[in-house]
This record gives C-alpha cells, sequence and structure tokens, in this order.
C-alpha cells in the first residue's frame, strides 16, 4: 500500500542556489514532483504553459481565489501567484511527496493549512558568496544588487521559522542534505506504518503460531 505523499516548502533568498538543487534533487530521486503554480503575468519566450507555470487571467485567477482553491497566495508588483490546493491534495494521495518552492510568508500560509507539512530553509555559506552570486549573473546594475541583497537579509531572517536548515557552500553536499531529508520522512513511523500495514498486520498475526 502506498504512504501517503509528503509536502514541503523550500524557501531561499534569490542567490542561493534552491532551484538548481531542486531540480538536482528530482533528478535524483523518485516519486517526487514541484508544484506549477497559477499565475496572471505573461508567457515569456521559452515557458511552457502547464510546465513552467499555469498562465491564467486576472479574472480565473479571483474566481479561484474566492472558491477558495488555492493553499497558498501572493501578489508580487501587478502580478497574482498561487498554488492549487486540490492538485496538491491529488499528488500526495498518489504517495508523490511535493515540493512548494515559495519564500517565508508562503511557506507560512501552507502550515496553517496543513500543519504537517515539512519546512525547509538553504542559505548560501556567507554573504560575500551570494553577493558574488548575484554579480555573477551579469543582468543587474549596482542599485539592483544592493535592492536584491535587502531582500535576501529580509528573506533570510525567517530561516528559524523552518525546521530544517541546508547551507548550499558545496553543491553536492547540499544536495545529498535535502536526499536525506526526503529520505528520512520517508523512514518515518506514520509513513512506514501506512506503506507496511499488510505486512505489520501479518507480523503481529503470527505470535500465537509459536
Amino acid at each position: 500500500m502506498a504512504s501517503q505523499g509528503i509536502l514541503y516548502t523550500i524557501s531561499a533568498p534569490s542567490g542561493a542556489g534552491k532551484t538548481s538543487l531542486v531540480h538536482a534533487l528530482l533528478e535524483r530521486t523518485d516519486n517526487i514532483c514541484v508544484s506549477v503554480s497559477h499565475t496572471t503575468r505573461k508567457q515569456r519566450p521559452g515557458e511552457v504553459d502547464g510546465v513552467d507555470y499555469h498562465f491564467v487571467s486576472v479574472e480565473e485567477f479571483q474566481s479561484m481565489l474566492g472558491e477558495a482553491s488555492f493553499l497558498e497566495h501572493a501578489q508580487v508588483f501587478d502580478n497574482y501567484y498561487g498554488t492549487s490546493q486540490a492538485w496538491v491534495n491529488q499528488q500526495l494521495a498518489q504517495g508523490i511527496d511535493v515540493i512548494l518552492e515559495i519564500d517565508w510568508q508562503g511557506a507560512a500560509q501552507v502550515r496553517r493549512i496543513m500543519p504537517a507539512t515539512r519546512s525547509i530553509f538553504i542559505l548560501p555559506p556567507s554573504s560575500e558568496t551570494l553577493q558574488q552570486r548575484l554579480r555573477g549573473r551579469g543582468q543587474d546594475d549596482e542599485d539592483t544588487i544592493a535592492r536584491r541583497m535587502q531582500a535576501a537579509v529580509d528573506e533570510m531572517s525567517h530561516f528559524a521559522e523552518a525546521e530544517y536548515l541546508v547551507i548550499n557552500d558545496d553543491f553536492e553536499v547540499a544536495l545529498a542534505d535535502l536526499q536525506a531529508i526526503i529520505r528520512s520522512q520517508r523512514l518515518s513511523l506514520p509513513s512506514q506504518q501506512l506503506k507496511y500495514q499488510a505486512l505489520l498486520a501479518d507480523l503481529l498475526s503470527r505470535s500465537d503460531q509459536f
């Protein structure tokens, strides 16, 4: 019998390497997926609807919001983003673990609705490294980098709200840490008890034969 999937939130400041780590985690771990958010922002070249995001109109998003369809949602500038609760529940019911890549505020929303959620925070090894990573993208001027650094500090100040903390200094070590978190959760008593329900019943039912 398949066990119930586990919901994870993974938060990190921009430049901490969260997206790369999650991508590698999906490649090396079975039975796990990342939630695809709904958004009202315009589809960019190369993006695929249903893969990168579910692109919807503002009216569609507000309709879903009125129906309490979102596990969490946020407005970023003029665009809305939200996670479909029905889709998440469907994956979990099939025994598939689900990852939500969201900021600390979204993670807090999710935990209020689904307290069993496991939250992970990823941090860079130093402020200098974080700044180097942001500069290394070569896309922003100094003022933008300064704003991104301040936003990163604001995000990082909420690390203590998570249950697990991963420092992304060495990529392979950080990835192994994420894999260890997933594996340990799958080996927890509630997960194992549900997964091996028949086995446990059989083992305990044979005590009168000895």
